[in-house]
């Protein structure tokens, strides 16, 4: 491959990113399960925990405010709940409320904590379009929080697999 094409494909590739990211921001998300946005400024809902980014800011770690303020995604393999396997709940890291247990947790390989079924209302969805492609996303009902993304690709009895981001769980033993 000549260098030319090299920088041609990279530079392809860093296009389509930051426009997927740009057409992300402009776009509202379609509600699937309920009508939520996390941005404060964009809010169609609001929640029983509401706060300012300031606020958000105060109480998480900068790594906890990317993903569940600015709906970003930890590195795979990099949470130590995705090998989790004690009993317990995992809550939301932004508000503590109980969103799965232990017991519909399995190991998806795919690198972040993985249950095939979350606590009965416990959690909201949205349609999440960017990178080209139409994902559910999954966020805390009560404070709005980006959790991750429920795929159709899980175990029984559900068929689902609710993929977190372990920065925006906290595990609770039993």
């Amino acid at each position: 491959m000549k260098k030319r094409d090299l920088l041609l494909t990279g530079a392809a590739i860093i296009g389509s990113t930051w426009i997927s990211q740009f057409w992300r921001q402009s776009q509202d998300s379609t509600p699937t399960d309920s009508a939520i946005a996390v941005d404060s400024t964009k809010a169609t809902k609001r929640y029983k925990i509401m706060k300012t980014e300031e606020e958000w800011k105060q109480t998480l770690t900068p790594e906890q405010f990317h993903v569940l303020r600015k709906h970003g995604t930890e590195r795979a393999f990099t949470s130590p709940l995705d090998k989790e396997y004690n009993k317990g709940a995992y809550n939301c890291a932004g508000c503590d409320l109980p969103l799965f247990t232990s017991d519909t947790k399995f190991n998806s390989r795919t690198g972040w904590p993985s249950f095939f079924a979350p606590i009965e209302g416990a959690i909201a969805t949205t349609t999440d379009t960017s990178l080209f492609m139409k994902r559910v996303e999954v966020h805390c009902s009560r404070c709005g929080g980006h959790l991750g993304h429920v795929f159709d690709d899980g175990p029984k009895p559900t068929g689902q697999r609710y993929c977190m981001n372990g920065v925006s769980l906290k595990f609770v033993p039993v």
